[in-house]
């Protein structure tokens, strides 16, 4: 309780008077002073106090509670506002004097304790009623600090800090109040003063509370008054301390006295403001109130503590006792267990003492007849001699043919019907007609899905009889080779005998595996063979010696379908009778759509903030940073549903033509027409981070990472006649990337972005700093093995563009990368120009022209001036810095330069015979060939080869070390 304790005695008196009450007086003059001490605080201006000649009259008003209430009836129905009740404080649970300010349920109110000032919500139990002689006015006033006020618009947290400073400057202590005016609800406005501190300037100067103007007597301060009852519901979140912790104990020291019979009050009722209350000294009896008495009511509340603490501890003890009953009887049970183990353990260790004195002869010899009983059954088994006869079928397939399986045909024929109901549901343009069909041609799934169950079983078994053979020769040779080994050891005729050292293996090991592969023989040939066994034991032995050397090409078609059944298989048994779901790539698109949505408001943000003539630096970087982060969630968003089309495109392709029919919303009809590049129409606000007035494929923009890729985003100036032409070419450029996937050779595309408003587009690529070959011999040249290398990978990348008809026309040394130094790709090219613009402009490296000679007399360009290109560029690495020399047609000579004689024969044929050359050829140049497969050195050149060979290895090391530290160090070009 905030505010002096309220104390009880044992017993009160019938009809008894307080002769030391001070009485007020009724009329409040101006600059009066009162000796008050703060009892609570309702906030930075507002508190409750008790006038310090009260503390007397407090402990008597509790003592008659504590005897009257606990015998009182609880309240029921309506509660009167302006009546007094008794309340049982919930922290001390004592009695107080309370009001009740609001009715917060049927069960529960909250009340005002008026003699403190304090609130709190009480149920109905605890607030009764108590006898008209306590219903007398309240001990303790609310004051109001002269002339201030709470700011408007305070927020909470200050609000909450300037109640708690308040309480720090009055709480307990005895501070003078000079009288200004009064409330009409008894609210007296004074000056605070705590010996020399004016109290109301202390939390004016910190910014609690401000000043207000007194235009009207105390109207402008009675404006700013809260709402009393949302301070009371304030109040309850705070503590609510004692005035037992008060230091001055002399002034509000609890009195020691024993009431005999009923207290009796004689109460006038007043006004709470300047009321006052009268005893009547005849309703004292002389001995009734006894201040000499040792006897307290803490004493006696701690005594009746101890006895229920006490009985408390009784109880706990008999529940300790029983529990160590139990346990001490669980003890003695896991004794007698623990020594019934004991005696096991023992036996067990005699018996396994015993045993092991004659265990490695009597594992031997059951081996032994285990092995003997193999041979009886290999050589007198017809059924078993499979393995026999299959070892003999399989020499013969090493020389090139191999026998057909018996569940083959079958596999075939319902492949073929698959096929066509494949074929009808991808021509099919009627819905109608599409169900029907997707219903043939699942049945048709139904026995191709059996037929590969039988077929990859069959396939198996052929596994299976090979393999568990030769795991048993393999094991029995081992122990032989041990045993061999065994007997060097102890012959004591050698000179230099083996030691246990040189043994061959662990015996325990080489037992345990030539047990188990014998094992696992017989039981394979001691079972009864079924059907589908001797089926495949049959059809082995007459096939394999009636067509072995008519199935030579059956090979390739064997693993064909194995490897297609095993995938069909595969996603069957996810999509048996019912289609692929496309659920989780609507999710991505609603995911995506709400990110742009965020983006866009978040644009307009920022420049709304860039707008203002006040904006503040910070929050529009705070702003940036987000713009960035949802930019690349939506790039992540685009990722996925670019795996997603991937995955529903392989699937429509390979098992179910029919899911553009079935979904035609998702568009994937669109992107399979587009060559696999996923293009989206997009705002130019939500892809470019600065906007720019001149935008040309010379600046790309640096993103993020997607998909823990860094990337570069290629803006490209575009029309209404150019966009399609840009999406064609890209899309042919994808698809014949997508054809050789990973050995294509080209650098990928990721996304084609349109803007729905400008006319740009951007093409997203993967970003490879420092990786082109002019960052590249500008840093660390390549030698001559790494060049190789690199320039295979780019013949690879032509040969990719030239089998689709593609011609690159902008080969030059900024778009053809080394990654890693040893992987060699070619760069997109600018998608708004044709063949013939890209080939237009003269690229130079080393003062060389990359301009093929045909194209300098308006020829149109072509595989053979990519390959001229290409040329020039080998040409460039394999010399490094030396100077060219030209003839008149700007051709270089080869001949000047000393290089490998490979090297140099297909430079020439690049240069001067390159019409007659293919990007195919190129590739398969002896000069790339050599790397795989060197021809072995003659005798007297071996050690020469031996020491180039190391120093190679030692430059290929350090280039490593280099390569790595350059990638973890390096920063965006």
């Amino acid at each position: 309780m905030w505010g002096q304790r309220l104390f009880a005695g044992t017993a009160v008196a019938q009809s008894v008077s307080f002769p030391g009450l001070v009485q007020m007086d009724e009329d409040t003059h101006y600059n009066k002073v009162e000796d008050v001490v703060g009892s609570h605080v309702e906030d930075a201006v507002t508190f409750w106090a008790q006038n310090v000649s009260k503390n007397k009259d407090i402990m008597k008003i509790g003592c008659s509670l504590s005897e009257v209430c606990p015998l009182a009836n609880s309240v029921f129905g309506n509660l009167d506002p302006k009546k007094i009740y008794g309340g049982l404080f919930s922290e001390d649970k004592c009695w107080y004097r309370c009001k009740v300010l609001k009715t917060i349920s049927d069960d529960k109110c909250l009340v005002r304790y008026i003699d403190y000032g304090n609130t709190e919500i009480l149920n109905r139990s605890d607030i009764v009623e108590i006898p008209p002689e306590l219903q007398f006015s309240s001990i303790a006033k609310k004051y109001r600090l002269w002339g201030l006020q709470i700011p408007s618009g305070q927020e909470v947290t200050q609000f909450d800090q300037g109640r708690t400073f308040l309480g720090s400057l009055i709480f307990e202590k005895e501070i003078k109040m000079r009288i200004k005016a009064t409330y009409q609800d008894g609210t007296v406005i004074a000056q605070a003063e705590y010996g020399t501190v004016d109290i109301g300037e202390e939390v004016a100067k910190k910014g609690f509370a401000e000043k207000c103007r007194l235009t009207s007597g105390i109207d402008a301060c009675e404006a700013k008054k809260p709402d009393p009852n949302q301070l009371a519901l304030r109040s309850l979140k705070n503590p609510i301390p004692l005035w037992g912790r008060r230091s001055n104990q002399s002034t509000f020291s609890r009195p020691k006295g024993h009431f005999n019979g009923r207290l009796t009050l004689d109460v006038k009722y007043e006004t709470s403001a300047g009321n006052h209350v009268t005893f009547p000294k005849e309703s004292l009896a002389a001995g009734d109130f006894n201040l000499g008495s040792n006897v307290s009511l803490a004493k006696i509340k701690q005594d009746q503590k101890l006895i229920e603490e006490n009985e408390k501890l009784k109880t706990e003890k008999e529940v300790l006792l029983e529990n160590y009953k139990a346990l001490e009887l669980k003890v003695e049970q896991t004794a007698q267990e623990l020594q019934q183990e004991k005696t096991a353990t023992m036996d067990l260790t005699k018996h396994l003492e015993s045993t092991l004195k004659t265990c490695v002869g009597t594992r031997l010899k059951n081996l032994a007849a285990k092995v003997e009983l193999l041979k009886e059954i290999r050589h007198i088994n017809i059924s078993i001699r499979f393995g026999n006869d299959l070892s003999d079928a399989m020499q013969v397939l090493d020389e090139g043919s191999f026998t057909t399986l018996a569940s083959l045909n079958e596999l075939e024929k319902i492949w073929a019907e698959y096929n066509v109901a494949q074929e009808k549901i991808q021509t099919c343009l009627n819905e109608n007609e599409g169900n029907i069909l997707i219903a043939e041609r699942n049945e048709v799934q139904q026995k191709l899905f059996v037929a590969v169950d039988v077929f990859i079983l069959e396939c198996t078994k052929r596994e299976e009889f090979a393999s568990i053979r030769s795991e048993t020769e393999a094991s029995l040779q081992h122990l032989v080779a041990w045993f061999q080994s065994s007997q060097k050891v102890f012959d004591l005729s050698l000179d230099e005998p083996l030691t246990s050292e040189d043994l061959i293996g662990n015996i325990d090991e080489i037992l345990e595996k030539t047990e188990s592969c014998v094992c696992k023989e017989l039981e394979l040939s001691l079972i009864e063979q079924g059907v589908i066994d001797k089926e495949i034991i049959l059809s082995t032995y007459s096939q394999v010696l009636q067509k072995i050397h008519s199935e030579e090409k059956f090979i390739a078609t064997l693993l064909s379908k194995y490897k297609d059944s095993v995938e069909f298989k595969k996603q069957m048994i996810d999509c048996l009778n019912k289609n692929p779901n496309v659920d989780y790539l609507l999710s991505i698109k609603k995911t995506l759509k709400g990110l742009k949505a965020q983006l866009r408001w978040k644009l307009v943000e920022k420049s709304n903030l860039e707008e203002s003539d006040d904006h503040d630096g910070t929050e529009i970087e705070k702003i940036k940073q987000e713009i960035t982060q949802l930019r690349n969630s939506v790039f992540q968003e685009i990722y996925h549903e670019r795996e997603e089309y991937e995955k529903l495109n392989s699937l429509t392709q390979k098992w179910f033509p029919e899911l553009p029919l079935l979904y035609p919303e998702i568009g994937l009809l669109k992107y399979m027409n587009s060559g696999g590049l996923l293009t989206m129409s997009l705002e130019r606000d939500l892809l470019d981070t600065e906007p720019m007035k001149e935008l040309s494929s010379k600046r790309p923009l640096v993103c993020s990472e997607v998909n823990g890729q860094p990337v570069l985003l290629k803006g490209y100036s575009v029309d209404v006649d150019t966009e399609g032409r840009v999406i064609q070419r890209a899309a042919s450029y994808h698809r014949a990337c997508g054809y050789a996937k990973e050995e294509s050779g080209l650098l990928p595309l990721i996304f084609l972005f349109l803007c729905k408003s400008d006319p740009v587009a951007y093409l997203m690529v993967p970003y490879y700093p420092k990786a082109n070959l002019s960052a590249v011999q500008a840093s660390m040249p390549l030698t001559s093995e790494e060049a190789l290398k690199v320039m295979k990978g780019v013949a690879r990348g032509l040969h990719t563009l030239h089998s689709a008809n593609i011609i690159h026309g902008s080969l030059h040394q900024n778009n053809v990368f080394a990654l890693n130094r040893e992987q060699g790709i070619v760069g997109d090219y600018d998608f708004t120009k044709s063949e013939s613009q890209r080939a237009s402009v003269n690229a130079m490296v080393g003062g060389l022209s990359l301009l093929s000679p045909e194209l300098k007399t308006g020829k149109p360009p072509s595989a053979s001036s990519d390959l001229y290109a290409y040329g020039c560029l080998f040409l460039w690495l394999s010399v490094q810095n030396q100077e060219f020399e030209t003839n008149e047609d700007g051709i270089p000579k080869v001949d000047q330069f000393h290089l490998d004689d490979n090297v140099k024969s297909l430079l020439c044929s690049l240069i001067y015979f390159r019409s007659s050359m293919t990007a195919e050829q190129v590739l398969n140049a002896e000069c790339f060939l050599l790397p795989k497969g060197k021809s072995v050195p003659i005798p007297e050149k071996e050690i020469e080869c031996t020491q180039h060979s190391r120093e190679d290895e030692s430059k290929m090391e350090s280039l490593d070390r280099y390569s790595e530290k350059t990638r973890n160090g390096e920063a965006n070009p």
